[in-house]
C-alpha cells in the first residue's frame, strides 16, 4: 500500500526537506503533490486523491488556517489527515489548529526527521488499519 501525499509550503527548501524525510523514513508513497499556498492546494485536492497533507500556516495568497477551514467543509476531503509544519508561535492559533479533527500533529520548524517520521506513522495508522480490514 502506498500513500499519496501533499506538501503545502511556500518554501521550496522545506518542501524538499519533507519529501526527503518521507523517502528516508521508508514511507511508501504513490504521488507527492506540491503546492506553494492553500489556494493551489485546494485546486490539487480537487484533482488528486490525497492520503496525507503537510501544511505550513503562514503563506501568501491563502494561509494554512483558511485552507484547513475550507477542507473541513468539504465532505470528500474533510477527514484527510493533516500534519502542520510551521514556525507559528501563537499558542492561540496552534491550539485552534490542533483542535481540528483532521490535524494529527503540529511540528515546529526546524524539525528533526524523526519527529516528522513519527507523526506520519501516527497520522497514517488509521488508514493502514482501514486498508488491512477491507
Amino acid at each position: 500500500m502506498s500513500f499519496n501525499i501533499m506538501i503545502v509550503d511556500d518554501s521550496t527548501i522545506i518542501r524538499t526537506m519533507i519529501k526527503r524525510t518521507i523517502t528516508l523514513a521508508g514511507i511508501p508513497t504513490g504521488i507527492i503533490v506540491e503546492a506553494q499556498n492553500g489556494a493551489e492546494a485546494l485546486v490539487s485536492l480537487g484533482e488528486n486523491w490525497i492520503d496525507l497533507i503537510f501544511t505550513d500556516i503562514n503563506m501568501p495568497v491563502m494561509d494554512g488556517v483558511e485552507m484547513l477551514e475550507r477542507i473541513s467543509r468539504e465532505e470528500r476531503i474533510s477527514d484527510t489527515p493533516v500534519i502542520v509544519v510551521s514556525t507559528e508561535g501563537s499558542e492561540t492559533k496552534i491550539d485552534r489548529l490542533t483542535r481540528m479533527d483532521n490535524v494529527k500533529a503540529f511540528i515546529r520548524k526546524p524539525f528533526a526527521p524523526e519527529n516528522l517520521r513519527d507523526a506520519v506513522e501516527a497520522a497514517l495508522s488509521e488508514r493502514i488499519q482501514e486498508a488491512a480490514n477491507a
